[in-house]
C-alpha cells in the first residue's frame, strides 16, 4: 500500500513545484526575449499555443477524469490497475489519431508550414503526455515525487538554454528545450508507474464506462482552451507574430500567478473526490472553506499588485521592446481572481460531486464570450483586446458557476472573506501609484520598494486583524524552523 501524505504536506510539495514554475520563467524569460527578440518569441508562443490547444483532443478529459477515477479505487490495486490500463489505452489511441491528423495539417496550412520545424518537434508531446500518466501520480498524491522529478528537468532545461541559445536563429532550439522541460520526465513516469500498478492485462477492458465522463470533461477542457490557448492562435492569424509576442509577454506573469493561486486546488481534487466517495460531508465542507479563503488571501493581492506595476514588471523581465504589452498585462492580470475562485468551485467542488455538465455549461459560456469578443476586439486593439476578452470571459464563467452552486455557497459564504481581502488589498495598493511615479535610478529598485511597502501593509493589516490563514501559515513555518538548544 502506498503512503498517503497529509493535505498540508502535499500542499508544501506542490507549492515548491509551483515556486519552481515561477523561478524557471523568471530566469529564462528575460534572457530568451532579449536574445531571440519579441517576434521570434511570438513565433514560438504561437506554435506552443497551437500545440496546447490541439493537446486537448489527444487528452480528451483524461487529466481530470483520471485523477478522480483513480482516487476512488486507490485502495484496491487490482481495480486501480484495471482503471489505469483502460484510461491509458484510450489516451494512446487518441494521441495516435491526433498526431496523424496534425502531421497532415503542418504541410497543408500555410501558417503551420511556415513554422513546420517547430511543429514537427512539438507534436512529440502528444504521445509523451499519454505515457506520462500524471493523473495516476496525482490520484495517489505522490506530490513529493512529482516535485523532485519536475525540479530536475527544469534545472537541466535552464542549463541547456544558457548553453545553446545565443542568437535570434536559436529560437527553434528554445522550442525544443521547452518541450523537454515540459514532457521529458514523462518517459520516467511510464517506468515508475509499475511501482503502484500492473500494466499487464488480466481482465477484458470495459472502455465504455469511461466515455461519458471523459467526453464531458473533454468538452469542458476544449471550452477553457478557447479562451486560453486560442487567444494567441487568433492573434497569430489576425495580427502576426509580433502581437503574439506582446500577448505572450503580458500573459507570462498571469500564467505564473495562476499556477501559484491554484497550487492548493491541484492537491485537493483527489482528497475531495475521496471525501465524496466515503460520504465525509463535514470534511468536504471544511476543506472547501479553507480552499476559498486561501485562494482569496493570495489571488486578490497578487492581481492588484501586478496589474498596477505591469509596466515596470515588463521592463525588468523583457526590456523596453515589451512595453507595448503593458496595457494588456494590466487587464489580464486581474483575471487571476475569478480564475482562482472558479478553480475552487469547478475543480474542487463541482467535479468531485459529479457536476461536470454544469462546469461544462459555465466554460462554454466563457468560451463563446471570449471567441466573439476576440473577433471584435483583436483587429482594433491587438493584444489588449484579447486581454479584455479573456477577463470578461472569466467573469462570465464565475457568474454561471456561482449560480449553479448557490445552495452549497449559502452554507459557507459567511466564512468566506472576499470583502475583507479585497478592502485590505485595495488599501495596500494606494502607495503603489505614488511609487510608480518616483524617478528611482533603476526599475528593480522601484519594484523592490513596491513589494516591501505593499506586502508590509497587506500582511501588517492581516496580522493586526488576526487573520486565520496568515496565522496558520506563520505557525507552520515556525514549527519547521530548527530549534536552538
Amino acid at each position: 500500500m502506498h503512503k498517503v501524505h497529509s493535505v498540508k504536506y502535499n500542499f508544501i510539495m506542490n507549492f515548491i513545484l509551483t515556486a519552481s514554475g515561477i523561478i524557471f520563467p523568471l530566469i529564462t524569460f528575460p534572457y530568451v526575449t532579449r536574445v531571440i527578440g519579441m517576434e521570434k518569441f511570438g513565433a514560438v508562443s504561437f506554435v506552443t499555443n497551437v500545440i496546447n490547444f490541439t493537446m486537448i483532443f489527444a487528452q480528451l478529459g483524461i487529466p481530470t477524469y483520471g485523477v478522480r477515477a483513480c482516487a476512488r479505487v486507490r485502495d484496491d490495486k487490482r481495480k486501480l490497475s484495471q482503471t489505469v490500463q483502460e484510461i491509458l489505452f484510450i489516451n494512446l489511441i487518441m494521441s495516435a489519431v491526433v498526431t496523424a491528423v496534425f502531421a497532415v495539417l503542418i504541410f497543408t496550412v500555410p501558417a503551420f508550414y511556415n513554422h513546420r520545424v517547430m511543429f514537427l518537434i512539438s507534436i512529440s508531446t502528444f504521445f509523451l503526455q499519454a505515457l506520462g500518466m500524471n493523473w495516476i501520480f496525482q490520484a495517489l498524491e505522490q506530490y513529493d515525487y512529482i516535485t523532485i522529478r519536475s525540479l530536475f528537468f527544469k534545472v537541466i532545461s535552464i542549463i541547456l538554454m544558457f548553453i545553446l541559445i545565443h542568437q535570434t536563429d536559436d529560437y527553434v532550439i528554445y522550442c525544443a528545450i521547452t518541450v523537454f522541460a515540459g514532457f521529458g520526465s514523462n518517459i520516467y513516469n511510464f517506468i515508475r508507474v509499475r511501482k503502484f500498478v500492473s500494466l499487464k492485462r488480466v481482465e477484458p477492458y470495459n472502455l465504455k464506462q469511461h466515455f461519458r465522463p471523459i467526453l464531458i470533461l473533454f468538452a469542458q477542457s476544449l471550452a477553457v482552451s478557447i479562451y486560453t490557448s486560442l487567444d494567441s492562435v487568433m492573434l497569430g492569424f489576425m495580427k502576426g507574430d509580433l502581437d503574439v509576442g506582446y500577448y505572450a509577454s503580458a500573459t507570462k506573469v498571469k500564467v505564473i500567478l495562476v499556477s501559484l493561486v491554484t497550487s492548493l486546488g491541484n492537491v485537493l481534487l483527489p482528497r475531495m473526490s475521496y471525501y465524496v466517495k466515503m460520504q465525509m460531508k463535514d470534511d468536504f465542507r471544511k476543506t472547501m472553506i479553507k480552499a476559498f479563503n486561501f485562494t482569496l488571501f493570495i489571488s486578490i493581492p497578487l492581481a492588484l499588485f501586478f496589474s498596477i506595476t505591469s509596466a515596470n514588471c515588463l521592463l525588468l523581465l523583457a526590456g523596453r521592446e515589451s512595453l507595448p504589452a503593458a496595457s494588456a498585462m494590466t487587464i489580464i492580470t486581474l483575471s487571476i481572481i475569478p480564475i482562482g475562485i472558479t478553480n475552487v468551485l469547478g475543480i474542487q467542488v463541482m467535479t468531485p460531486l459529479n457536476n461536470e455538465k454544469k462546469v461544462l455549461m459555465s466554460v462554454i459560456v466563457g468560451a463563446v464570450i471570449d471567441f466573439v469578443l476576440n473577433l471584435i476586439l483583436i483587429p482594433f486593439f491587438g493584444a489588449t483586446g484579447a486581454s479584455v476578452a479573456t477577463l470578461i470571459a472569466e467573469i462570465g464563467v464565475l457568474i454561471i458557476q456561482v449560480i449553479f452552486t448557490s445552495i452549497i455557497l449559502k452554507s459557507v459564504i459567511t466564512k468566506v472573506h472576499i470583502v475583507k481581502y479585497a478592502i485590505i488589498g485595495l488599501t495596500a495598493s494606494i502607495p503603489l501609484f505614488f511609487i510608480n511615479n518616483m524617478n528611482l535610478p533603476h526599475v528593480s529598485l522601484n519594484l523592490i520598494l513596491s513589494v516591501v511597502v505593499y506586502a508590509g501593509i497587506y500582511l501588517g493589516i492581516l496580522l493586526i486583524t488576526k487573520d486565520k490563514i496568515l496565522l496558520e501559515s506563520l505557525s507552520t513555518m515556525k514549527k519547521r524552523l530548527p530549534v536552538k538548544k
